[in-house]
């Protein structure tokens, strides 16, 4: 059965299909283009990025008409996205590219972007009942992290606000866009006033095929300071292969790091083998148990009252 969700208005499939092709949300479709388009990148490798396409469309094809819901559905995906990753990233990228194609691969996000382009489709009315994607932001999105004014002098201040909005690009975010306006009129005159448009992320989620020690502190100074713009966020990573000793994240504002394949990188020696690489997917397929955790997080994120102050005296605390 689909994970329940109250209060929350259900979208049928075909809805739900149309609302991601306005958001026209394929970021690993847009990659492969992009890497046919470099003008880098070697001939023969153009044509294996070609073929790459056809199987992306069957992939894709095969998504879309599962039927299934709930955690059968996430299972039936996952095993769909272990079937394209081993033909895209096995049998052509590592069997038939050069070293060009090989080598620039995690620059051109050929590989990663499959997660993000997977995680799209995992957000789906068919895996969270009820849920309704008309009014969010999901995908790859540059989301706030901070609001800061920054007059330039105290003679300045009566005049049109100075703000500087920082953001940051994300490979997964569920969120929702936030209109503002800012003046120093109460009318709001228009040579005294700015605004604009943000995403606000309540969930961000990484994409990493690999993950090194630096890389988790990397994401963990993005967590913190996330969260600093948002208390009710919620930072996963999302990883194929690790690198370091695992750590406690709760020492960090990182929510929790998932590890897809249950697995350690390959040995630098090895990592260009085409053997040893098709050997540790076979060994090691993404688990769909783990990305049913995934889904569980989400969920509950999804289903929480974040906060009622209301609550607060009938509990006996604040929190």
């Amino acid at each position: 059965m689909p994970i329940k969700s109250k209060g929350l208005r259900s979208l049928n499939l075909t809805i739900y299909l149309e609302v991601l092709g306005r958001m026209s949300l394929t970021p690993h479709r847009d990659k492969i283009l992009a890497a046919i388009k470099n003008p880098k990148c070697p001939d023969d490798d153009k044509m294996l990025l070609q073929e790459a396409l056809s199987i992306y469309d069957e992939w894709k094809k095969k998504l879309h008409s599962l039927t299934s819901k709930g955690q059968k559905r996430v299972r039936e995906m996952v095993e769909l996205l272990n079937w394209y990753k081993d033909l895209f990233e096995v049998e052509l990228i590592m069997k038939q590219g050069s070293s060009f194609i090989k080598r620039q691969k995690g620059q051109l996000k050929l590989d990663n972007s499959i997660l993000e382009e997977f995680l799209i489709e995992l957000v789906n009315p068919d895996v969270f009942d009820g849920l309704d994607t008309s009014k969010l932001e999901i995908g790859p999105k540059n989301a706030f992290m901070s609001l800061s004014f920054i007059p330039r002098s105290f003679k300045e201040l009566p005049q049109k606000p100075r703000i500087f909005v920082k953001t940051k690009a994300h490979d997964f975010v569920i969120g929702t866009k936030i209109y503002y306006k800012f003046s120093t009129t109460d009318s709001f005159d228009k040579p005294k006033t700015v605004d604009g448009d943000m995403v606000l992320a309540v969930l961000v989620a990484e994409c990493k095929v690999n993950l090194d020690k630096t890389m988790f502190q990397e994401a963990a100074g993005t967590a913190a300071r996330l969260k600093q713009g948002c208390p009710v966020a919620k930072y996963f990573l999302l990883v194929e292969y690790l690198d370091m000793v695992p750590e406690d994240c709760r020492l960090t504002a990182i929510d929790n790091v998932f590890l897809l394949r249950h697995a350690r990188r390959l040995p630098f020696e090895k990592r260009n083998d085409p053997l040893e690489v098709e050997k540790q997917h076979k060994n090691h397929p993404i688990d769909h148990k783990v990305v049913w955790m995934f889904v569980q997080e989400i969920q509950k994120l999804m289903s929480a009252i974040w906060y009622d102050p209301d609550e607060a005296l009938r509990r006996g605390s604040f929190v």
